[in-house]
């Protein structure tokens, strides 16, 4: 544990030398602890070193809107190739994936799963949707305790993720324990115990879907994920450590978003209870409550890119080979773009002005699907209940690359 880990965790963020904040401690993004902190590099330095960190080294954190967009829009100057994430990733254990790589082999297998969220597909799922929704509402508990991230957040969108691969459906858990596993912070010990428990979990990951890729490819191309990869030109001849690095890239990203977007709704709207009534008393607020809660809780707190080249961000000199960390949970809060960027306000003017999905080549793929997701969910809630109240704080995940949930308390009151 680095000296400035130590020191963070007993002092005011406002009264740290901005150069002893650590801002990849895992619990710092438990109950918005974070927000000072970004606070203060967007208005003293908000292209800022942070040097000698005793697991990534030394990286430049970007935390505003503007300069966000800069280096997400530019992909020929800060390159995506290798890592998004602030370490670098073990060279015996190497997973590339697309959202990794930069064109021209991002482009092309990018296209190869893309049509499965185009516009056609995504018309054609929403009555399935609807229906799973419907399903898991009406099996919830009434007047009862339960925990709302693994009966409705997980299991919506374990469903969803399970037949956008045409995975065994009664298997889809293995889909949240593998998308768990590879974002887990293994320092904290909570999901994997050691890199080595890690390591053996996404092996077992490759097993179960080498198998279903073996099925695939020798049958005709349809319309799910593997069969897309098994027969797609940039894809049908990856290494099985590829495939398990874009097997990991589809699963955490087809997870995560939604189901802490999910949890993070309710928590948001319990918590501004003016917002809450706003949304009983006009359902139309949906449309504009989605992105809302997308921005809000800004479900992957960063990406990182590498300078290509020598440049110059917010001032500051970048030079060749240094790591960028977009944080878009501060470019998300910059005010001086989005209008009292630290309210949660359902009914925004321009409510999908935020970073969450990123921006350029890398822009979340199947963020369409995550706003129809939770648009639904909403709608059929608001049929059902008066309120989801929480009964208690949520357990919030440690990690700072993922923003997310792992409990919330919650009992349904029916209208």
């Amino acid at each position: 544990m680095s000296e400035a880990r130590d020191t963070t965790e007993q002092s005011n963020p406002y009264d740290l030398p901005l150069d002893e904040f650590d801002l990849l401690r895992p619990d710092l993004f438990e109950n918005d602890n974070h927000v000072g902190y970004f606070e203060r590099l967007r208005k003293e330095d908000p292209v800022h070193l942070q040097t000698d960190h005793a697991e990534a080294g030394s990286f430049w954190n970007v935390t505003r809107y503007k300069d966000i967009m800069e280096v997400d829009t530019n992909h020929d100057l800060y390159s995506s190739s290798g890592s998004i994430v602030a370490t670098d990733q073990d060279e015996d254990f190497a997973l590339p994936m697309f959202i990794a790589m930069d064109p021209p082999k991002h482009d092309q297998q990018r296209r190869e799963v893309s049509p499965v969220v185009a516009p056609r597909n995504l018309a054609l799922m929403e009555d399935e949707i609807r229906g799973r929704v419907v399903a898991i509402l009406d099996s919830l508990p009434r007047n009862e305790e339960f925990n709302w991230v693994d009966q409705v957040s997980i299991e919506l969108t374990t469903q969803m993720l399970a037949t956008l691969f045409d995975f065994p459906f009664e298997d889809r858990r293995k889909l949240t324990r593998w998308s768990d596993v590879a974002t887990a912070d293994v320092e904290t010990g909570i999901i994997v115990e050691s890199e080595d428990q890690r390591r053996a979990e996404l092996y077992e990951c490759l097993e179960y879907f080498t198998g279903l890729w073996n099925q695939r490819v020798n049958e005709p191309p349809r319309g799910d994920l593997i069969s897309m990869l098994a027969h797609g030109e940039s894809t049908r001849n990856m290494d099985p450590m590829e495939y398990l690095g874009n097997l990991v890239l589809l699963i955490v990203g087809g997870n995560d978003t939604t189901r802490n977007s999910i949890t993070g709704g309710v928590w948001f709207l319990n918590q501004n209870p003016g917002e809450y009534q706003k949304l009983r008393d006009n359902s139309n607020l949906i449309t504009s409550l989605v992105p809302e809660i997308i921005r809000y809780q800004t479900p992957l707190a960063y990406m990182r890119r590498t300078a290509l080249q020598d440049s110059i961000l917010g001032g500051k000199q970048i030079r060749e080979g240094e790591k960028l960390l977009m944080w878009y949970v501060s470019g998300n809060r910059d005010s001086e773009v989005i209008e009292r960027a630290d309210d949660f306000i359902i009914d925004r003017a321009h409510p999908r002005q935020h970073l969450s999905f990123g921006f350029g080549i890398h822009r979340c793929m199947g963020n369409r699907l995550a706003e129809m997701q939770l648009k639904i969910l909403w709608e059929e809630i608001g049929k059902r209940f008066k309120a989801i109240e929480a009964v208690g704080a949520p357990t919030w995940v440690q990690s700072s690359f993922v923003k997310g949930y792992s409990d919330l308390p919650v009992i349904l009151r029916e209208k």
